[in-house]
């Protein structure tokens, strides 16, 4: 296992391109503005923190292409991550791009990876700041190309096109910050002690999670002893989650919630019918007062220690040498 060190005057790029695998690379203080793709297994980046070592780009939804066409969400990355149990530690991605209203999603973080870990860091943007693969399966149909609307011509790289399930992400003593689904995809991610920060939206209203599992898969996000803070967001204005998909699939556990936490914690998704299928669930949820929506489901301690239990097996085995 090599180890390099790094700083902004570096070319950050090349270096990422050339890495072999398993190597440490060591940020130094500092601003890494630019637009950057981990695709060597089991590499380790660490900075010298959340707040001195910062990975910025900022990319927007709306903007065009050199292709002719929009980035669309899934280009619009600040840091896409597509090699097997790389892991990030001590430093910030930010996506830099403001007025998600106007301009569309803005990913700083893309997961496209099966095993991937997170410790002390920070992810900003606003609208979707957190990607975790796999993509939904009417997604993977249109960009690979099997659907009429199909993209596959180089719109995503087919090594950014994660589709398999199994996938398992792992967030620790991380801070997230964002307005509208920021945290969206179908993996098996535990997010643990984590800072859940939801900014102001210019349009009122906030999602944290946007989950899309299938049906077949037994685990989705889970939330565990995190606090959800307001960065902006006003009082009773934010979701916990609404469904990406249908059978989306999400449990908030032992977490702290702020004033700017909706009392009835969950939405549909607008006028669809995802309220039938959604799997959302909450255990001693503190901080509010809260009236859940009853398509909800409320844990019991039992189940909640088995979530808990799973998280803790998980997060080790995602610690795992690739």
């Amino acid at each position: 296992m090599g180890k390099i060190y790094v700083t902004p005057d570096d070319n950050l790029h090349k270096i990422l391109e050339e890495v072999p695998p398993c190597t440490t690379i060591y940020l130094s203080e500092g601003q890494f503005d630019g637009k950057y793709e981990v695709t060597t297994r089991g590499v380790k980046i660490i900075g010298a923190g959340a707040d001195k070592t910062i990975i910025r780009f900022g990319d927007y939804a709306k903007k065009l292409h050199d292709d002719g066409r929009e980035y669309n969400t899934f280009r619009t990355y600040t840091l896409c991550v597509t090699g097997h149990g790389v892991a990030l530690e001590n430093l910030a991605v930010e996506n830099s791009c403001q007025n998600p209203e106007i301009n569309g999603q803005c990913v700083a973080l893309s997961v496209n990876t099966k095993k991937f870990r997170a410790k002390n860091c920070k992810f900003v943007s606003t609208q979707d700041t957190l990607f975790l693969a796999p993509f939904p399966d009417d997604l993977v149909l249109r960009y690979s190309g099997l659907a009429e609307e199909g993209y596959y011509d180089g719109f995503i790289p087919k090594r950014q096109l994660c589709i398999e399930g199994g996938a398992l992400h792992a967030f620790e003593n991380c801070e997230i910050c964002g307005t509208v689904d920021f945290i969206f995809g179908c993996a098996e991610a535990y997010f643990k002690d984590c800072k859940i920060v939801s900014l102001k939206d210019a349009r009122g209203t906030g999602y944290i999670a946007a989950p899309a599992h299938p049906l077949a898969a037994e685990y989705g996000f889970a939330f565990i002893g995190c606090d959800l803070l307001s960065g902006g967001a006003e009082e009773g204005s934010v979701y916990l989650a609404r469904p990406w998909r249908d059978f989306g699939k999400c449990a908030f556990i032992d977490c702290r919630a702020g004033k700017h936490i909706s009392r009835s914690l969950f939405d549909k998704w607008n006028d669809t019918k995802r309220d039938r299928t959604a799997r959302f669930s909450f255990c001693d949820l503190t901080g509010i007062p809260f009236n859940p929506v009853q398509w909800s489901r409320e844990l019991s301690r039992v189940e909640a220690n088995k979530i808990i239990a799973r998280s803790k097996e998980k997060i080790k085995e995602a610690y795992k040498k690739s």
